[in-house]
């Protein structure tokens, strides 16, 4: 071809990567693989075959892992941790800098192996996956240095057993490995069956690069072997990134066992476009969003929400660029589209796409290459907001789009999924921007962009995405436990007596709902007796049905969320003062009901507690984080939602107003069920709550059993979180049951908690009241 025709044309010609070098380090490695456990690499066992997606020949053989390897890499890991926390923050600094090096040494034949496992583009793996893998392990090696100094009060969790999926293979090990070293863990992990090359070739740097033995172990296999590692009894924190299914499970499999659990899950994220979005540039970060990776991406722009006014010019722009997408082998540098990782993925493609009978397909017409799994780029247009493909992950190059005339109404239908991952928002006037993005329930927003991410911006969802960050400090705290041994707490029994009249004129005790008194819907109520067997008074027996009104008044209370914390703060300053006025009341009740003179003391330590978090309202925020673009990501601090709060038994004031008072400071709105053996002072609780000017709904305030409402509290599909510091064995259910909806938990596992020190406040409850909110802002050019 002569230089003419090629610039008449156009058309690219083929730039083919040299894999030379990754078949050469397989062929080192015997093409057989055994796990790498406590520093070497075991003898290869029965196993099953590692394939190359993009023609479907024989990389490896990889070993399935059984119940005793596992184990042996779990002791492995065990006996390294004391010594590699005990190494110092420095110590595993200068280690952390050894692999981040040792990888930028090895780049180009880390990214040919990624391409030639999972089937994306070499340009993908050589120039976006690599450098971010390199990235996380030079910022976490400053973590590492600097946790001594700005985390003091943490410790390491311990042993950290991790899954990976197979889109980012080495990114992904690198989200989870860099933070769980840095802190002073060591980990065991999974990568995925079908991509464990890169994950055992990284085991294989860290050997050359000096990493003490134990402290990174990989085994590799199918999913049994995922579930080995998660259920095992020597794993004290899990990290899993994969699908909303399994993700489900896990929280039911761990629930109650203490382990410490981090979700990122599936999205079904939206693209929003206003009218007066650069049309143009929009396209280009719609085909970085979804194409991305073959659009096997958790966070794909899969959803595309375009204004009315553009949405035909928009979607004739996308067909075409559409058009110019280069589908073929991944070696290819000239490729934008490679190769679907599995044909399983491909059949699962199929099946929904060809499943859609309603709105308008286009897939881009060119052949696709004869051998090897590949999927056209495709777009469907029309499609209703409750059609499956708009509500279902594809995990595909499958893009569905639907119109949107308002702002608001962009909003709602941006919203309207049950995931909560990512979403990006296209319009050139920065004040719209602005105003939608914190108003998409979502862990990450991208303002005119997408896929941007960065060690320094926590990365991770809400509702069904799951719960935790990784990256930044948010990502950070979740491999560090506070300082401090716990004991168990002792379950606290109701006192008993016998009924008879109450002093003076009966006053029984209503439910708290909605910012009114309401009788229970049972209409049953139990005695409360004094330790000598005195009948207190009588409290109202709350069921389901009183905690599903809880639930909608909490939920119809939403504008709290968006009152300043400078509003909020007075508020917590008007219930410290309309509760001191009431001390000696207060005092007597507590008195009363478990004995003893420890009423003053509870009291006071309540008043300064709402001190703390009237103080904290407006000054709990987010920051501006340091990312690698002429940009700006924005860590805002963002309430949960609805969150329900099952009190402590053993300090029945402070406890309530320990876990009310950072919720409501942070925006959020609680259900809340007292103390079940002493819960006559909320009774006058809520009257303080009355006079201090709190919007109805805001808070909420059942009496009951702990067991028998907990399930129900965490069942509930409205409610967002549940903090259970009861004495009654119900954490494990808790756990289990919040599974429906994978809200977040923060239960005791039965210890103890000494609600009187420091350890009774402070940022472990405002952490749990906010979600980090990353929204990226790009400026300039």
């Amino acid at each position: 071809m002569s230089v003419k025709e090629i610039f008449e044309t156009m058309n690219y010609g083929p730039a083919p990567e040299d894999a030379s070098e990754a078949f050469a380090w397989l062929v080192d490695q015997g093409d057989r693989f055994g796990h790498f456990i406590d520093g070497d690499f075991t003898s290869p066992g029965e196993g099953f075959l590692s394939r190359n997606p993009a023609n479907g020949e024989t990389l490896a053989t990889l070993t399935q892992a059984t119940q005793a390897d596992v184990d042996t890499a779990v002791e492995a890991a065990r006996k390294a941790q004391g010594k590699w926390a005990r190494l110092g923050g420095h110590g595993r600094a200068k280690h952390l800098y050894a692999i981040a090096r040792i990888l930028q040494r090895n780049a180009r034949l880390c990214a040919v192996l990624e391409t030639l496992d999972n089937g994306k583009p070499i340009r993908e793996s050589r120039d976006i996956d690599l450098p971010l893998v390199q990235r996380h392990f030079y910022y976490h090696a400053g973590m590492a240095q600097l946790m001594e100094s700005e985390l003091p009060d943490r410790e390491p969790v311990g042993v950290c057993g991790q899954v990976i999926p197979w889109n980012f293979p080495l990114l992904m090990l690198a989200w989870k490995v860099a933070p769980a070293l840095a802190m002073g863990n060591t980990v065991v992990l999974k990568p995925a069956e079908y991509t464990s090359l890169t994950a055992l070739l990284f085991a294989d740097l860290c050997r050359q690069a000096g990493l003490p033995k134990g402290v990174v172990n990989i085994v590799t296999g199918d999913g049994a072997v995922g579930e080995m590692i998660v259920t095992h009894p020597g794993v004290d924190k899990v990290a899993f990134t994969g699908s909303t299914e399994v993700g489900r499970r896990i929280r039911q499999a761990t629930a109650g066992s203490g382990k410490a659990l981090t979700l990122e899950l599936g999205g079904k994220s939206p693209y929003v476009v206003f009218e007066d979005a650069d049309l143009d540039s929009a396209i280009e970060g719609l085909v970085d969003a979804i194409w991305f990776n073959q659009g096997q991406v958790c966070c794909a722009g899969s959803r595309l929400l375009v204004q009315e006014g553009v949405a035909e010019r928009f979607h004739d722009k996308l067909r075409a660029r559409m058009q110019s997408l280069r589908i073929g082998n991944p070696l290819d540098k000239c490729i934008d589209v490679g190769a679907i990782v599995d044909p399983v993925q491909v059949r699962a493609i199929t099946e929904m796409v060809e499943g859609c009978t309603e709105g308008e397909r286009f897939s881009v017409a060119t052949d696709l290459p004869e051998s090897g799994c590949f999927y056209p780029p495709t777009l469907i247009t029309g499609l209703a907001p409750s059609h499956r493909l708009m509500q279902e992950e594809i995990f595909g190059p499958v893009l569905v789009s639907t119109t949107f005339r308002t702002p608001d109404e962009a909003v709602q239908l941006a919203n309207n999924t049950r995931y909560g991952l990512a979403a990006s928002v296209w319009s050139e006037n920065l004040n719209l921007a602005l105003d939608i993005a914190p108003r998409i329930e979502a862990g990450v927003i991208w303002v005119n962009g997408s896929n941007m991410f960065d060690a320094a911006a926590g990365f991770g969802g809400v509702r069904e995405s799951g719960f935790g960050r990784e990256g930044g400090w948010e990502g950070l705290r979740a491999y560090t436990r506070p300082m401090g041994r716990t004991r168990p707490l002792a379950g606290i029994e109701p006192n008993t007596g016998e009924n008879g009249p109450v002093e003076g004129i009966d006053r029984t005790p209503k439910l708290y709902i909605g910012g009114k008194q309401a009788r229970p819907d049972g209409g049953y109520s139990r005695a409360v007796f004094s330790p000598r067997g005195k009948l207190l008074g009588q409290v109202p027996e709350a069921n389901r049905k009183d905690l599903r009104n809880a639930v909608e008044a909490a939920r119809g209370a939403g504008a709290w969320g968006r009152t300043s914390g400078h509003q909020r703060a007075q508020i917590l300053y008007y219930m410290a003062e309309n509760l001191s006025a009431r001390t000696d009341e207060f005092a007597h009740k507590i008195n009363e009901m478990k004995g003893g003179r420890s009423g003053e003391k509870e009291v006071e330590a309540s008043i300064r507690r709402l001190f703390t978090y009237a103080a904290w309202a407006d000054k709990f925020d987010g920051q501006a984080r340091g990312v690698p673009i002429r940009g700006i990501a924005l860590a805002m601090r963002a309430p949960v939602g609805v969150i329900g709060a099952i009190c402590p038994d053993e300090a029945p004031l402070l406890g309530m107003v320990s876990m009310m008072g950072p919720a409501i400071a942070m925006g959020n709105r609680v259900v809340m069920l007292a103390s079940e053996p002493y819960p006559l002072v909320y009774a006058d609780f809520y009257q303080v709550l009355d006079t201090s000017d709190l919007p109805g709904g805001v808070v909420n305030i059942l009496t009951g059993k702990h067991d028998t409402l907990a399930p129900v509290m965490a069942a509930h599909m409205d409610v967002d979180a549940v903090w259970s510091f009861s004495s009654s064995d119900i954490s494990k259910v808790i756990e289990r049951e919040s599974a429906g909806n994978l809200k977040r938990t923060w239960v005791n596992n039965g210890l103890v908690r000494d609600w009187f020190s420091a350890e009774g406040e402070g940022r472990d409850f405002l952490e749990a009241a906010t979600e980090v909110k990353t929204i990226w802002v790009p400026y300039g050019a």
